[in-house]
């Protein structure tokens, strides 16, 4: 028998605020049309978080979604890892203060910092830390509110992103070790640092001494996107003697329609097993995942024995991917 970490758990958070693309526009006085935006991206509305709302209180509303969806109540969790690019400070981490807000006991608590794959390597530590029996119940987030940083005069950016915050509880369950097993199967990271300025957030404590706003070079970061999300896709298959036919969901950041669409053709997968939530809420990071998952769990297209892939790409360049049997 092996440990497997359990997904036992799926929750959500979207700020009440919601803006249409043409609400959008006429906010920021951008020279920019729904159709315009629809036709390169797919997005149609985004949320957008309250003065008074920072990413621990979106990360703390989706925790408490994925406790009471797993039955477990938040004494018991054992260690909170929030992935966020939009910390509420330098320190204490974001997860430090989740934890403080749902009452959770004196476990660990940390972020980390993968940009709009830090959902999945969130879910790799986890995994590893539950392995080498550190804990039992872990909490993985992923909270943003990209609102705070996007620069609102360009418009080939500022479109793209809205704020929000996702949540799964892992559990530790015994499996037999092989690919029939519930829980996550495995988890495939990357990184290529010499990428990290076609996607980027300028500035920060370590070198202007503030946070700049996030800056994107769009053509450069989709050339790279679908042959690294591919490939990682197939890694991952590959570790665990599976094929495109064996997945039922594909779950893919939520970044861009297009992108998305071309990995379902490239896994030939059809679009009713892509789970898009893009069109609802727009990019929302290391959120975006986590989000996507409680949406399709909730509402009952996810079912227990189903094989879900879910990757992505952000800045870093980060990828990566990881497959689960729920």
């Amino acid at each position: 028998m092996v440990m497997r970490a359990l997904i036992a758990g799926c929750g959500g958070y979207l700020p009440p605020l919601r803006l249409s693309n043409d609400e959008l526009a006429a906010r920021h006085g951008l020279e920019t049309s729904d159709a315009w935006i629809q036709e390169r991206t797919g997005i149609k509305f985004r949320h957008v978080a309250a003065p008074d709302e920072a990413a621990s209180d979106l990360a703390a509303a989706a925790a408490r979604a994925a406790l009471a969806d797993a039955g477990v109540p938040a004494a018991q969790v054992d260690g909170i890892i929030v992935a966020t690019t939009t910390p509420d400070s330098g320190f204490p981490a974001t997860a430090a203060r989740v934890q403080a807000k749902i009452g959770a006991g004196p476990g660990f608590a940390f972020d980390i910092t993968a940009a709009c794959t830090g959902f999945i390597y969130g879910l790799s530590i986890a995994e590893a830390m539950m392995r080498s029996g550190h804990a039992r119940q872990v909490l993985v987030i992923g909270a943003e509110v990209y609102t705070r940083i996007v620069d609102w005069t360009d418009r080939g950016t500022c479109v793209l992103f809205g704020d929000g915050a996702g949540a799964v509880l892992l559990s530790a369950g015994e499996g037999a070790g092989t690919n029939k097993d519930r829980g996550l199967l495995s988890t495939h990271l990357h990184a290529d640092g010499r990428h990290g300025d076609i996607l980027v957030i300028e500035g920060g404590a370590g070198s202007t001494g503030g946070t700049g706003l996030l800056r994107m070079a769009g053509k450069e970061v989709f050339r790279h996107a679908v042959s690294k999300l591919a490939a990682v896709v197939d890694e991952a298959l590959a570790a665990n003697g599976l094929t495109h036919a064996d997945i039922d969901w594909l779950v893919p950041h939520q970044a861009n329609q297009r992108i998305i669409e071309a990995m379902g053709k490239k896994l030939n997968l059809q679009p009713g097993r892509v789970v898009v939530t893009v069109d609802r809420h727009a990019n929302t990071s290391a959120a975006s995942i986590p989000l996507a998952l409680a949406e399709a769990r909730g509402d009952g297209r996810i079912k227990n024995g189903d094989l879900v892939v879910v990757e992505a790409i952000g800045g870093g360049l980060t990828w990566g991917s990881a497959i689960a049997r729920f």
